[in-house]
C-alpha cells in the first residue's frame, strides 16, 4: 500500500455485509477511497470459554466472504487480530488515514470502546463517522412525550407504528459507489488456529424468512414444527439489513414477527438507557431475593437432566446446536429461577456462552422478564409448569422424542430434581419476602 495516499477507513464490526450498510455508504460516498478493515477483537475472544466457540467460526467464515466480494472490486479486507486501541495504533502510524467510519453499536462494553477509539483519532485529528444501522430506531428515538425512555413494551411498540414511515425502511443504494473501495492486491488472511480458536461443526441458519411470515402467528409457540425463522444469528452479526427485514414484515397483514422485531429494539433501548440491567434487576428491589442457588441443580438444568422433558429438551437442544427455541426458552429460565430458585444471571451467563443468537440486550430482558425482574407490569406470579406447557405445545410430544428419547422408557429417564407445586410455593414465598422490605 501507498502509505502517503490519503485513505479513510470503514470499520466492520456487527454489520458483516457490503448492501445496505449504513456507514459504509457513508464511507463510500466520500472521499477519499474506503479500505475496509475488521478487528477480531482479543478483548472479547479473549473471554470465551470454548474454543471451538460457533460464533467465531460463523464470524470467520463471514469475513473470508466478504474479503472475496471485495477481490471482486479490486479491493480487500484488512483483517488484524488485537486489542481495538493497539489495532487502531497500528493502523494510524502504516497508513494516511482521513477519516473513520462505522455503525453504532449500543452495548456496555461497545460504547466504552469506541469512545476510546474516537478519542485516539482525534488525538491524530482523524474524524470518527458513526451511524445509525442495526435498528430501525436509535435508544433517543422512540420515547415518551416527556423526553423519558419507555419502560413498558406496549406503549414503545405503539410509539414506534406511529414514528414508521417508508423513509425509515429505505435501501441504502451501496452498490452504486463500489468504485471508491480502496484498490489493493488481496490481504492475508490470519487462520483461526492464529487467532486462538478451532473450527466448528455446527451448521448455521440461512437467511430464510419470508414464507414463514404468513403463518407465524399460528405455527411460532410449537417447537416440533419449523415455525420460526431462526433469523437471530443473521440480526446479530449484520449479515442481514434490519430494514429489509421490517421493510418484508410490514407487507403482511398479521405483524407478530415484526412485533419479535420491535421486542428486539425495546430491550436494545432499556440496556442504554438502564446500563446496570446488564447485570443486575431492571426493579433494584429484586436483587434483595435470597436465591437457592444449588450447583448440582445448575448443572442437571445445564446437561438437560432436570426430569422434566421439556425443560430438558430445550437445554439439549441448546448443547447440541447453540439454539433454543423462544417458547422453550421461556420456559427453562422461569423453571431455573423459579422452580429451581437459581439466581438468573447464571442463567443468563450459560446463555450467552451457548447461543448462535445471543445478543446481549435481548438474552439480559428476556431472562430478567422470565425471572420477573425486568420491565414487565406484574411479573412474579407468572411460574410456568413445565408439563402443563408441554402438553400444550408438544402435545404429540415430537419434540421431546427428537431430544429426550428416553423419556419413552421411565426407568431410563430421571425422575423429577423438584416438585414443581413446592417450588411454586418456595419462590412465591422467596418474592414476596423480598419485594415486602
Amino acid at each position: 500500500m501507498d502509505k502517503q495516499q490519503p485513505i479513510s477507513i470503514f470499520w466492520f464490526r456487527r454489520d458483516l455485509r457490503l448492501d445496505d450498510n449504513a456507514g459504509l455508504y457513508h464511507a463510500l460516498k466520500s472521499a477519499p477511497p474506503v479500505l475496509p478493515v475488521f478487528i477480531f477483537d482479543k478483548e472479547i475472544l479473549d473471554q470465551l470459554e470454548d474454543k471451538d466457540d460457533a460464533r467465531v467460526t460463523f464470524i470467520y467464515q463471514t469475513v473470508e466472504a466478504l474479503d472475496k466480494e471485495l477481490q471482486q472490486h479490486g479491493s480487500s479486507l484488512l483483517v488484524l487480530h488485537d486489542k481495538p486501541e493497539n489495532a487502531w495504533d497500528k493502523l494510524i502510524k502504516e497508513h494516511n488515514i482521513t477519516a473513520v467510519y462505522a455503525n453504532h453499536d449500543y452495548e456496555p462494553y461497545a460504547k466504552l470502546r469506541d469512545e476510546a477509539i474516537a478519542e485516539l483519532l482525534k488525538k491524530h485529528k482523524i474524524s470518527f463517522n458513526t451511524y445509525k444501522d442495526q435498528v430501525i430506531f436509535e435508544c433517543d428515538e422512540v420515547i415518551k412525550d416527556d423526553g423519558k425512555p419507555y419502560t413498558v413494551y406496549t406503549p414503545y411498540m405503539r410509539k414506534w407504528y406511529q414514528k414508521l414511515t417508508p423513509f425509515y425502511l429505505k435501501t441504502y443504494p451501496n452498490k452504486k459507489y463500489f468504485t471508491n473501495f480502496y484498490k489493493t492486491k488481496a490481504f492475508p488472511l490470519p487462520s483461526l488456529k492464529e487467532i486462538g480458536f478451532e473450527k466448528s461443526d455446527r451448521k448455521f441458519p440461512t437467511i430464510s424468512y419470508e414464507s414463514l411470515i404468513p403463518e407465524y402467528t399460528a405455527k411460532r409457540d410449537f417447537p416440533a414444527i419449523k415455525g420460526t425463522t431462526h433469523i437471530g444469528l443473521h440480526l446479530r452479526f449484520g449479515t442481514v439489513s434490519i430494514r429489509e427485514l421490517a421493510r418484508t414484515a410490514n407487507t403482511f397483514k398479521e405483524k407478530t414477527w415484526l412485533n419479535e422485531l420491535i421486542w428486539r429494539e425495546f430491550y436494545v433501548m432499556i440496556l442504554y438507557h438502564f446500563p446496570k440491567t446488564a447485570d443486575h434487576a431492571f426493579r433494584p428491589e429484586y436483587d434483595r431475593i435470597k436465591w437457592n442457588n444449588n450447583e448440582k441443580q445448575f448443572e442437571a438444568w445445564c446437561k438437560g437432566e432436570t426430569g422434566y422433558p421439556f425443560v430438558d429438551a430445550g437445554m439439549r437442544e441448546l448443547n447440541a446446536t447453540g439454539y433454543m427455541h423462544n417458547r422453550v426458552r421461556m420456559v427453562v429460565a422461569s423453571f431455573l429461577s423459579k422452580d429451581l430458585l437459581i439466581d438468573w444471571r447464571w442463567g443468563e451467563r450459560y446463555f450467552a456462552r451457548k447461543l448462535l443468537d445471543y445478543e446481549m440486550a435481548s438474552n439480559v430482558g428476556g431472562w430478567q422478564w422470565s425471572a420477573g425482574s425486568g420491565t414487565d407490569a406484574a411479573p412474579y406470579f407468572r411460574i410456568f409448569n413445565p408439563d402443563s406447557q408441554l402438553k400444550k405445545f408438544d402435545p404429540e410430544l415430537k419434540y421431546i422424542k427428537k431430544w429426550v428419547p428416553e423419556y419413552a422408557d421411565f426407568s431410563k429417564y430421571p425422575k423429577p430434581i423438584i416438585d414443581h407445586a413446592f417450588a411454586r410455593d418456595r419462590c412465591l414465598r422467596a418474592f414476596k419476602e423480598a419485594l415486602s422490605k
